[in-house]
């Protein structure tokens, strides 16, 4: 599709513009987008820039992700699409006997949301080292210089961050090491509250001299497992020295001249490909933009997305049905045969937990483009935090099942689903955009929301960011944003929907980032979008 073909009208409200230039970088907090752009003017790469806002957001939006978090990212370069799984494994301790031991024999029930036995080894560090070694073009201590410098002089804190920060510290001011880290006066930062994280400029400072190794292998590995044993965690430093990041070669789908792209399971990616692919068998083309019939055919393609991706998505070794068997044509056009116009159903399902997570696109005037998301999953993440480190550990080992029948179910070594979901479109084998929505089970949601509304409504990335967002969750339980048209609301209860009209997006809907290459030969360069619904910004030159 050519952007020539977009509408540059925005008919929703909006406090942002799309943002043309060579270079760019969106993300969902300020500074972390203009420690990209500072590298990106050094003579660093996209991925340079990916990195830089990585290290940088990592410390600025703490209440969700960190230096503990997980990773996955997609990479255009050369002519190809690559593909890194930077997401943690199982302590080799945990079995499922491990959590009855530990949690009775209705563990599943029982066992914790946050605390050490939610933690995964961090696979961030690693995403952020092999993505520069196989890419970077600076010096990694260069291109971790404005975290560095974060950490130590300190940054203010941004007005949607402090909310999301105070309504963490709630819940996890117990946890070992929070209070120490992110409370500094004894309660989370204000707004515009000046806060340093010296502990984390040591740990980045320690990445950049031994290029990770020390964070995996060294001395923070040792301070990880050390304040695991004393905490009754099972993580040791033998888990962390045998994680190694997953080059992976990306999964796709067609949908209207293009081919939407994913990091394969463990991850939910396929849930977008495979909700797309559904749609690619409906007449949604055909229906009015914002019209009860666009969102309905949308939303119940989805939950049919879901129900198998619950079922069956998990580590790939442990999968019983493979990436190729649910993207099969054939077998999405009989999915879609399912949807009822008339008709609100309930279709078979899990409910995946909200999450926090952020996102960041870069992209270089030589046509390298990145996608990377990083998370710690349910804000914080496990609310622990390493002493003298300022390393904030993910919990995204409660993802897992404790099902045994389950192919999700936890196992040594073994990587969770996962929420967190770069995405990549390429039309006529070309780069277009490279664009992600975070927030948990959201994260799928979104990508086809504004997808369609590129790609079939020709809305330009910044309206189809702005437009109002459903949230499906289980059942017949649909949130809307409360900016919907009351009309198209109304229609979808009346199909049975049962529909919550929800007034905090910056919780419920998600946050997207897009840069979209221009392809039109009166323009060059990229144009980017950033969501309102956080305190982000794409900015370039």
């Amino acid at each position: 599709m050519s952007d020539s073909a977009f509408s540059w009208q925005n008919p929703y409200p909006s406090v942002r513009t799309p943002v043309f230039a060579r270079n760019l970088v969106a993300s969902s907090q300020p500074l972390a987008a203009s420690a990209g752009l500072r590298v990106l003017a050094r003579g660093g790469n996209a991925v340079d820039a990916a990195v830089a806002s990585a290290a940088v957001i990592a410390l600025t939006e703490p209440c969700s992700n960190g230096l503990g978090s997980d990773l996955f990212a997609l990479v255009w370069d050369k002519g190809r699409l690559h593909g890194l799984n930077a997401s943690g494994t199982a302590p080799a301790a945990w079995t499922r006997s491990y959590f009855a031991n530990r949690y009775g024999d209705d563990c599943a029930a029982n066992r914790p949301i946050r605390g050490w036995d939610t933690v995964t080894v961090p696979g961030a560090v690693a995403g952020w080292c092999a993505l520069h070694d196989r890419f970077g073009r600076l010096a990694l201590d260069t291109v971790l210089a404005p975290a560095m410098a974060y950490a130590e002089r300190g940054f203010a804190v941004g007005p949607i961050t402090q909310e999301k920060w105070r309504r963490g510290a709630a819940l996890l001011a117990d946890q070992p090491g929070f209070a120490e880290h992110f409370l500094p006066r004894g309660r989370a930062p204000a707004v515009g509250e000046h806060v340093t994280i010296p502990g984390a400029a040591r740990t980045l400072r320690s990445i950049a001299i031994t290029n990770g190794d020390a964070f995996y292998r060294g001395e923070i590995a040792a301070s990880i497992a050390n304040f695991a044993r004393a905490g009754g965690g099972a993580l040791r430093e033998s888990d962390l020295a045998s994680f190694v990041p997953q080059w992976v070669e990306p999964i796709a789908t067609p949908f209207h001249g293009c081919e939407v792209h994913q990091i394969p399971p463990n991850g939910q990616g396929i849930a977008a490909l495979m909700c797309l692919g559904i749609l690619r068998h409906t007449d949604m083309a055909a229906y009015p933009v914002d019209s009860a019939d666009w969102h309905h055919v949308a939303i119940e393609a989805m939950k049919l997305a879901f129900a198998d991706v619950y079922a069956h998505v998990a580590d790939p070794a442990a999968m019983q049905v493979s990436s190729e068997q649910l993207l099969d044509d054939g077998y999405l056009r009989s999915r879609a045969a399912r949807i009822d116009m008339r008709q609100a159903q309930a279709f078979a399902s899990g409910m995946a937990p909200r999450g926090g997570t952020i996102y960041l696109s870069t992209a270089d005037e030589a046509g390298m483009m990145v996608s990377l998301i990083q998370s710690n999953y349910m804000g914080f993440g496990s609310g622990v935090v390493v002493p003298g480190w300022g390393i904030a550990l993910q919990n995204r080992g409660h993802a897992f099942s404790l099902d045994p029948s389950h192919p999700n179910c936890v196992a040594p070594g073994k990587r969770p689903f996962h929420t967190i979901i770069p995405g990549f479109l390429t039309c006529a084998g070309q780069p277009t955009m490279s664009f992600g929505v975070m927030g948990g089970n959201m994260q799928p949601q979104g990508q086809v929301q504004a997808l369609c509304r590129m790609l079939l409504a020709r809305q330009q990335p910044q309206a189809a960011c702005d437009a109002p967002r459903w949230k499906w969750n289980q059942g017949l339980d649909v949130e809307l944003e409360g900016s919907m048209d009351p009309i198209a609301c109304a229609e979808l209860a009346r199909r049975g929907h049962r529909i919550v009209t929800v007034e905090d997006s910056y919780m419920d809907f998600g946050s997207g980032q897009f840069i979209w290459r221009l392809g039109d030969p009166s323009r060059e360069g990229y144009v980017a979008a950033s969501d309102s619904r956080r305190d982000g910004q794409a900015c370039g030159f």
